[in-house]
């Protein structure tokens, strides 16, 4: 047996997190939108922005890879959803959980 592969991911490191967080190069999982009502998303209330994720293509179980980050404080995000690119800021990025591969 090898340590490498039976090494087992910490819970934590199974927990879904906000696509906000992500790095360039992580791919994941989109588990769900859940806008956090105490961040601060340019006057949009919670419900519209989970709208706007929703119908930008934001659902639950899509594939999801950061691509790029911005040049100023790495804002705006273009990530890969599924078979297209999409640039949102981080701020709105926040509403997304994702389930990212290898626990990363």
């Amino acid at each position: 047996m090898n340590a490498q592969t039976d090494r087992k991911p910490s819970p934590a490191a199974l927990e879904p997190r906000r696509l906000s967080s992500a790095v360039t190069g992580q791919t994941g999982v989109i588990v769900g939108v859940f806008a956090d009502p105490s961040f601060n998303v340019g006057g949009v209330d919670c419900a519209e922005l989970e709208r706007r994720l929703l119908e930008a293509g934001f659902v639950e179980g899509a594939r999801v890879t950061l691509l790029h980050e911005g040049p100023l404080g790495g804002d705006p995000i273009a990530v890969r959803l599924d078979d297209m690119r999409v640039a949102i800021r981080r701020r709105e990025a926040h509403g997304v959980l994702v389930q990212f591969d290898g626990g990363a």
